[in-house]
């Protein structure tokens, strides 16, 4: 596999739809071309055709201001976003906006932009697959064994939100949750260390994370690490990828410069030569490429049909946790939903938290996919739901979730 020129591709499709928009960010999409490269053409489980599938592995851009790096790999894949999609970048009634927007662009997991976000976000996307393959998975049909993807950032690691998100994610064990750090040492106002200084190793290590390092650029090492973080069993998994913003640029790479503004339309068509691509081209995608990302697209589409008939086979073997599996996946609501409530009388006040556990103890009876949780308050805003126990680390079947002191996490997951 030519992993190489998919990622040139990559990175000169985010050049160009920056240059073109003469807005955006072109440095993190260069930087993390090979990685994203890798993990779609071999790694990423999911189907362009069938963009809900339930089974599919899901993938968060964190520094959700690398959009172009996000729209580059789905039009490539095969997604419902054309060439003409990307040339419209940041433009207003676009599909690319200048940072990805869940339910506009077909593939995007979730609306990521403001740092630190989409962390929290990928940990709830983790948790999610822990619990519903705890409840619906049996021994002959593993309809629920997907991975949590995601590229975070210095910023985002800068962000509170990430360590509130990362250690509740070590400390339930979310092995199925693997985050490359984009470790290029560059903010828009210069070096990271001007603020940033932090043993990103010890931090995660603290957090009971499996941590592993890589050159970001090597496509051979981030395949083999991508393979090795998946035989991790326990623990989520961070790569520290060692990247250089603006990759391919010859008078620009590794400077602050690439981070947040156009190369400039000479420094566009030098690091076009120096990737050996035709510099007068814009959009230009290799043969080669196409049928790279085609093959791909195929053998997941192979995948995607055998997972259908597996979940037929399911459906017909137990009909009563696929009839849950249907009210959870499109949030059905029992008839008279109203009659389950119960009712107060307004000449007998009460605490509204009182009113309010009662009235969360019966939704809890009436709709069974319906968890929550709070960040160690529920003794007091009585939101535990009785009886239906409490998801702790490597143990998925409850329902209420301890966040811990923890809020700004809580929301993001």
């Amino acid at each position: 596999m030519n992993f190489a020129l998919a990622a040139n591709t990559i990175r000169l499709l985010a050049v160009d739809g920056v240059q073109a928009a003469n807005s955006g960010h072109p440095g993190m999409p260069m930087g993390t071309a090979d990685f994203a490269a890798v993990l779609f053409v071999k790694h990423l489980k999911h189907c362009p055709a069938n963009p809900a599938w339930p089974d599919r592995d899901r993938f968060v851009l964190s520094p959700g201001h690398g959009s172009m790096l996000l729209y580059s790999l789905l039009h490539l894949a095969g997604y419902d976003l054309t060439l003409a999609d990307l040339q419209a970048f940041r433009q207003w009634g676009s599909r690319t906006a200048g940072h990805p927007e869940y339910a506009v662009t077909p593939g995007v997991e979730t609306s990521t932009g403001p740092l630190g976000q989409g962390c929290g976000n990928a940990v709830g996307m983790a948790l999610a697959e822990a619990m519903l393959a705890e409840r619906f998975n049996r021994p002959e049909a593993q309809i629920v064994d997907h991975y949590t993807y995601g590229i975070c950032s210095d910023g985002d690691l800068m962000e509170g939100v990430s360590h509130e998100a990362f250690a509740l994610a070590g400390h339930l064990g979310l092995h199925k949750l693997i985050l490359f750090y984009d470790n290029n040492h560059i903010t828009i106002e210069g070096a990271t260390n001007l603020a940033y200084s932090d043993d990103v190793r010890r931090r995660f290590e603290g957090y009971h994370w499996n941590v592993l390092e890589v050159d970001g650029h090597d496509c051979a090492a981030l395949d083999q690490i991508l393979t090795q973080a998946r035989q991790e069993t326990s623990r989520p998994t961070l790569i520290i990828g060692h990247t250089c913003i603006g990759q391919g640029s010859p008078n620009l790479a590794g400077q602050a410069a690439t981070h947040g503004a156009p190369l400039g339309a000479a420094e566009v068509a030098a690091t076009k030569k120096n990737l050996g691509f035709p510099p007068e081209q814009t959009f230009f995608i290799p043969d080669e490429v196409r049928a790279l990302f085609n093959a791909r697209r195929q053998a997941l589409q192979t995948m995607f049909d055998e997972w259908t008939a597996t979940f037929n086979q399911y459906r017909a073997a137990h009909p009563q946790q696929a009839r849950a599996w249907d009210a959870a996946h499109l949030l059905q609501l029992p008839d008279k939903l109203e009659a389950c409530l119960p009712k107060f009388d307004p000449a007998k006040p009460q605490a509204t938290r009182n009113a309010s556990h009662s009235v969360l103890q019966a939704l809890a009876g009436s709709i069974p996919y319906l968890v929550g949780g709070s960040a160690d308050l529920a003794p007091s805003t009585r939101t535990y739901m009785e009886g239906q126990g409490s998801i702790a680390p490597r143990a998925f079947q409850g329902r209420n979730l301890h966040f811990g002191v923890r809020e700004h996490g809580m929301g993001a997951i």
